[in-house]
């Protein structure tokens, strides 16, 4: 009994003598990862800068476009989600309402800035419901105001004399308050809501959320025929295509609803000054912070700036002091870089112009290889801003699928990339939405595996 128990304590020793030592050397090596890591992101600033600015400078010739980096193993075989749809653990897709476009390619410039835009926020700050009970969107931060007037101002895209400000939790918040501020009530039929093919996927789900009797999503803009007013919207640069857009229903008693998230340089010329009624603005696709939650309406009517902000007042009490100061110290740095320089990465509209350059170069070559399909093409313009002469160059790809591809979402998700189908906009299935907001890796890894599905092995990528 005393020796089986001598061996048995033994063993014990010697199993829990390894664990100690593979669990120190774990340690060890993850201790080692952590101060290489600190090192490349926090630690040597000159290094990090000098990174940062040899990436977004990169001038992408035709030839390393046309080959791809490659990925090893288990990579190279991950779902690439480009639509940023929401998993259950095991894969289930769950019921969603999030409209994509993630815009995370910008966390690597707000690295590099660091604490300039860093804003500290005192506990008793921020108590009262109450920004400034003179100004007609009372929950409206006079330092938000101040900067957002500015950096429209230095980027010449939008005309903010005579306007009203209202701010909304997002642009999805001031659609609902705009839908709000036009409808009336105890009119005989809701007004009509449209806009032309394709148009933006969440439109239809918003006017009709609520159920109200007060307004009605009527479809395609292009085919809109009913008597009655109407509420036209108008997005421009067009998400998901990238078109610029006008109206296009030629009758009277509509109003126009213009939604300008993309009217920014690092996505097109800005050829002159947005110029109607009701504009709309987001700074999600302005700087890339989405989590914010921040919204701007430029509003040339009185009356209907003050229903869209009761709208706010009933439906959110106002919008989140925090976020309109950290929105204003965002923008400040913004400001302040294009003022000093334009033309380095200090400049957030730079280096944001120069990834996308380089993303729609590589995409084009990636699907000039394939043969399988075809993206819009676009005429350049003059940007006033920069004072270049480019082509857009859309936050999405508006993919189209050639035959004998039928369903091109379909086709995708069994190559592992997620995308949104065109029948959420309006038009067929042999279209696709691709944001080109996520990170580098994604991107890249997307840009391989189409570049890979080409004529010659199209039945062994449908049949993955």
């Amino acid at each position: 009994m005393d020796s089986a128990r001598s061996i048995f304590t033994a063993r014990n020793l010697m199993v829990l003598s390894l664990a100690i030592n593979v669990s120190f050397i774990l340690r060890l090596g993850y201790q080692t990862f952590d101060i290489k890591r600190e090192q490349l992101i926090g630690g040597d600033g000159a290094r990090r800068e000098a990174l940062s600015t040899q990436r977004a400078h990169l001038s992408v010739s035709t030839t390393s476009s046309s080959s791809p980096t490659t990925f090893p193993g288990e990579d190279r075989h991950r779902v690439i989600n480009l639509d940023q749809q929401i998993f259950k653990p095991g894969g289930a897709k769950m019921k969603y309402h999030y409209q994509g476009g993630d815009p995370t390619m910008y966390e690597r410039f707000w690295q590099q800035v660091g604490d300039k835009a860093t804003v500290v926020i005192p506990g008793w700050q921020s108590i009262s419901y109450f920004s400034d009970i003179g100004n007609l969107c009372w929950f409206l931060e006079p330092e938000f105001a101040k900067q957002l007037l500015r950096l429209h101002k230095i980027v010449g895209n939008a005309v903010t004399e005579d306007r009203h400000i209202v701010v909304g939790t997002g642009s999805t918040q001031l659609f609902q308050a705009v839908l709000y501020a036009l409808a009336r009530p105890g009119v005989e039929e809701p007004i009509s809501v449209v806009s032309a093919a394709p148009y933006y996927s969440s439109y239809p789900a918003i006017t009709e959320s609520l159920k109200s009797g007060l307004y009605k999503w009527e479809g395609d803009a292009l085919s809109f025929s009913k008597e009655g007013q109407f509420i036209e919207l108008v997005t421009s640069p067009n998400n998901p295509d990238g078109y610029v857009r006008d109206s296009v229903v030629n009758k009277s008693g509509g109003v126009l609803v213009h939604d300008f998230a993309y009217y920014w340089p690092q996505y097109t010329p800005i050829t002159s000054p947005a110029d109607y009624d009701i504009m709309l603005f987001t700074l999600s696709k302005t700087t890339g912070h989405a989590g914010m939650r921040i919204g701007w309406a430029l509003v040339k009517d009185r009356e209907i700036a003050k229903r869209m902000v009761k709208y706010i007042e009933l439906n959110s009490i106002g919008v989140s002091k925090d976020s309109q100061l950290r929105a204003a110290k965002v923008f400040k740095v913004v400001s302040d870089s294009c003022e000093s320089s334009r033309d380095t990465t200090e400049s957030l509209f730079e280096f944001a112009y120069h990834l996308m350059v380089e993303r729609w170069q590589n995409l084009r070559a990636a699907v000039k290889r394939s043969g399988m399909f075809s993206l819009p093409e676009f005429s350049p313009g003059l940007c006033k801003f920069t004072g270049r002469f480019f082509e857009p160059q859309p936050a999405f790809a508006w993919l189209k699928c050639e035959e004998p591809i039928e369903d091109c979402e379909s086709f995708l998700r069994s190559n592992k990339i997620l995308t949104r189908s065109g029948t959420h906009f309006g038009v067929g299935p042999q279209y696709v939405r691709i944001s080109l907001l996520d990170r580098d890796d994604n991107i890249d890894l997307f840009v391989e595996r189409l570049s890979n599905i080409r004529k010659d092995n199209l039945y062994q990528h449908m049949g993955e």
